[in-house]
C-alpha cells in the first residue's frame, strides 16, 4: 500500500511505502559528512592551540617563575661587556645565536614529542569512539535489512559492502530455511488430514463386517471366511494408519540415542530378509541376499562382517529401506540386498561396511531423488493408501546412518533404484 498526499497533490515517486519503512542510507550519509567535518575541525583546532602555546611559551612560563626563565636566558645566551650603573645601561651586548638555536630546537622537539604523544592519546580515544558508533551503526542497519524487506543496496552505505554481502547470505539462508520449516509444516498438517480422513474408511469396514458377522451367526463357512479375511485386512491398514500418527507426532519429540555394540551386519541383514517373508510374499516379490559376493540365507548366513553399532537403530534403517522397496517396486520382481568390506578413498586403511538394497520400479526423477530423505516426503503425492507411509521412514534412516557416522545414497536409473549405506566397521 503506498503512501497518499491530499486530494490534488501528487506522490512523488521515491515516496516510502507504509509497509516497508525508508532505508537509513541518506541519514548514513549525512552521519558520515558530519564526522569528516568534526575531524578537520578536530585537526585545525589542535594545530591552531599548539601554535599558540608555542608563542605564549615564554610569557607562561616566566610569569609562572617570577621572571628567573628570562634572567636564565640572558645570562646564558647574551654576554655583557660594560654596565653604566648611573644609568643602569649594558653597552657591547654579545648575542649567542647558536646556544640559542639548539636551545630553541630542544625545547621544540620536547613540545612536538608532547604533542604527538597527547595527540595519539587523542586519537586513540576518537578512534574508540568511532569504532563504538560505527559498530552501533552497522547493528542499527542490519537490524533494519533483516526485519524489512529492502534491497541491500539501498540499506547499506558506502564502506559497509561486506557487512552487506555478509548480511545478504545470512539473510538468504534464513529465509531459505524459514520456507523449508513452512513447507514441511504444511506437509506435515496435510498428511494429518489425509490420515484422518483415511482412518474412516477401513474402521467404517471393520464395523460394518463385523456386524454382519455378528447379525447372522448362521452364515455359511465360505462367506464367513472371506468376510473375516476383509476385516482382518481392513484391520492391518488401520493399524498401519495408527502407526504413521505416533511416527508424526513423536519424530520430533524424542531424541535418538545409540547404544552401540558389536554386530555381524550380515546375520542381521539375514534375519531381517527371512522376518520380511510374509510381506515379500503378499507382494509377490522375492529377495537375494550376499554377503562378499556370496549368497547368504539362515541356513548359510555367509562370511561375518562386525561394526560396531546400535543394532536396534540398525535394523530400523534396513526395516525402513526394505518396506520402501517392497511398496515402489513391481509385483513379482527381485529385491536384491549386498553386504561387503571395502576402503573409501578419502579414508585410506580404514575399513567400512557397505550394504546395498536394490528394486525394480518406476525410475525416480531427480528432483524427487534429491528430496526422497527429507521429513514428510513422499513419492506418491495423490497419497494412494497402498503404497507409502508418513514420509518419515527414510528420513528417520538417514539420522540413524549419519549418528553411526555413515552415509546413505539413493540412486535411480532404468527403472532401478538402489539404496545404499555405508558404515564403518
Amino acid at each position: 500500500m503506498n503512501a497518499k498526499r491530499r486530494s490534488g497533490t501528487p506522490v512523488p515517486p521515491n515516496t516510502p511505502s507504509v509497509d516497508r519503512p525508508a532505508p537509513p542510507l541518506i541519514a548514513a550519509a549525512d552521519e558520515t559528512r558530519r564526522e569528516r567535518l568534526r575531524l578537520a575541525a578536530v585537526v585545525i583546532a589542535g594545530a591552531a592551540v599548539g601554535i599558540m602555546l608555542y608563542i605564549l611559551l615564554f610569557r607562561f612560563v616566566d610569569d609562572g617563575l617570577n621572571g628567573v626563565f628570562v634572567d636564565w636566558f640572558f645570562s646564558t645566551f647574551v654576554s655583557t661587556w660594560e654596565v653604566d650603573y648611573q644609568t643602569n645601561t649594558t653597552y657591547n651586548l654579545v648575542f649567542n645565536p647558536t646556544g640559542a638555536k639548539e636551545f630553541f630546537l630542544k625545547l621544540g622537539l620536547a613540545f612536538v614529542l608532547i604533542l604527538v604523544v597527547v595527540s595519539a592519546i587523542a586519537a586513540h580515544l576518537y578512534a574508540r569512539r568511532c569504532s563504538r558508533e560505527t559498530a552501533e551503526r552497522a547493528a542499527e542497519l542490519l537490524a533494519f535489512f533483516m526485519r524489512h524487506d529492502a534491497e541491500a543496496s539501498e540499506v547499506f552505505p558506502d564502506g559497509f559492502g561486506a557487512l552487506a554481502l555478509t548480511a545478504t547470505e545470512v539473510k538468504s539462508t534464513a529465509e531459505a530455511h524459514e520456507r523449508a520449516l513452512r513447507d514441511e509444516a504444511q506437509r506435515r498438517s496435510d498428511l494429518i488430514t489425509y490420515l484422518a480422513h483415511d482412518l474412516k474408511t477401513p474402521l467404517t469396514s471393520v464395523i460394518g463386517y463385523l456386524s454382519l458377522l455378528d447379525e447372522i451367526p448362521e452364515m455359511p463357512r465360505e462367506q464367513r471366511c472371506r468376510y473375516v479375511g476383509i476385516t482382518l485386512d481392513k484391520a492391518k491398514r488401520l493399524e498401519r494408519l495408527i502407526n504413521e500418527f505416533f511416527d508424526i507426532t513423536r519424530y520430533n519429540l524424542s531424541h535418538i540415542e545409540l547404544e552401540t555394540e558389536s554386530v555381524d551386519l550380515s546375520y542381521l541383514l539375514v534375519q531381517m530378509a527371512d522376518e520380511f517373508y510374509p510381506l515379500l510374499a503378499e507382494h509377490g516379490n522375492t529377495v537375494s541376499l550376499t554377503v562378499e559376493g556370496a549368497p547368504a540365507s539362515v541356513e548359510a548366513p555367509g562370511a561375518e562382517l562386525w561394526i560396531t553399532a546400535d543394532p536396534g537403530r540398525l535394523a530400523r534403517v534396513f526395516n525402513n529401506i526394505l518396506k520402501n522397496a517392497i511398496a515402489y517396486s513391481h509385483e513379482g520382481t527381485e529385491i536384491a540386498v549386498a553386504a561387503e568390506r571395502f576402503e573409501r578413498a578419502d579414508a585410506p586403511g580404514e575399513p567400512w561396511a557397505r550394504v546395498t538394497v536394490s528394486d525394480e520400479g518406476a525410475t525416480i526423477p531427480p528432483h524427487k531423488l534429491e528430496a526422497i530423505f527429507d521429513k514428510f516426503f513422499r513419492l506418491d503425492e495423490a497419497r494412494a493408501t497402498s503404497t507409502g507411509g508418513a514420509g518419515l521412514g527414510l528420513a528417520i534412516a538417514r539420522e540413524i546412518v549419519e549418528l553411526h557416522g555413515g552415509t546413505i545414497t539413493a540412486a535411480s536409473e532404468a527403472g532401478r533404484t538402489t539404496f545404499t549405506v555405508e558404515l564403518p566397521a
